[in-house]
């Protein structure tokens, strides 16, 4: 664990920010003062969130970059920005994702290569592109928003499921790799969360949504993720049934498989 952080002032960057924890991590790091470039593909959700932390009155607007995270170009754009716009980078946080749902032997080719684009190549690559300022910035961080399903896979997710678990791996692996040029990475794996995540679902589920009984409000997410950055913690499992779901799974992954083979 590294040494506590002050968000106050720090550049950062978050994707997917139009909606869900993404929008909520942004209004919340805008009351901490921190400077940020928020992107999503929705050019008038940015636009009504800067306006938003700027009527707050602590920080600047926050810059918008509007387009698709899994495109290069948009990617190389959003790295250009923050260091011409804000001067440079001190966290990016990897939270843009979507969701599969159906039985993956019935699913397409196209829905896996849709899912691990946007869960796991896309952040990658924007990583890769962004290590260059956070080496430059102060107390460096990359906060990625992985799942639950990242640590334990369950029937009916198996696309969402793998992208997760592939992010997973990366990050304890970058942790690794930037420790010793200061850059930090957090691993965030929230369980369910009410948001507009689930209309982004690609399904061969005839219901076509999941369930969101007991789901976490994106606004406990984002400040449980926001004393996670300050804390210097490397991994963050936000729920009481997530923890329990991962434990059963690290200390008997028998008895873990026959209870998620039973009840999903």
């Amino acid at each position: 664990m590294m040494a506590r952080r002050t968000l106050d002032g720090a550049r950062i960057i978050i994707t997917g920010a139009s909606s869900g924890i993404g929008l909520a991590l942004a209004k919340q790091l805008g009351k901490q003062g921190s400077r940020l470039l928020v992107t999503a593909r929705r050019e008038e959700r940015l636009r009504q969130l800067s306006d938003a932390i700027s009527k707050a009155g602590k920080v600047t607007r926050p810059i918008t970059v509007a387009g698709d995270i899994t495109n290069l170009e948009v990617q190389k754009q959003i790295i250009e920005t923050a260091e011409r716009d804000m001067g440079g980078l001190d966290i990016l946080v990897n939270n843009a994702g979507m969701g599969s749902l159906g039985l993956f032997s019935k699913a397409t080719p196209e829905r896996l290569r849709r899912v691990l684009e946007v869960n796991f190549i896309a952040p990658v690559e924007l990583t890769r592109k962004a290590i260059p300022l956070l080496r430059k910035g102060h107390n460096g961080l990359i906060v990625n928003v992985g799942s639950v399903l990242g640590h334990r896979a369950v029937p009916g997710k198996s696309e969402y499921c793998a992208s997760k678990f592939a992010l997973h791996g990366f990050s304890d692996s970058l942790r690794c790799e930037l420790a010793i040029e200061g850059i930090d990475v957090l691993l965030v794996s929230p369980s369910t969360t009410s948001s507009e995540f689930f209309d982004q679902v690609m399904t061969t589920s005839p219901s076509g949504k999941s369930s969101l009984r007991n789901a976490m409000s994106p606004e406990k997410v984002a400040r449980r993720t926001m004393r996670a950055m300050q804390r210097g913690q490397h991994e963050l499992i936000l729920s009481t049934g997530g923890k329990l779901l991962v434990w059963i799974d690290r200390l008997c992954p028998p008895l873990a498989h026959r209870l998620v083979t039973r009840f999903g």
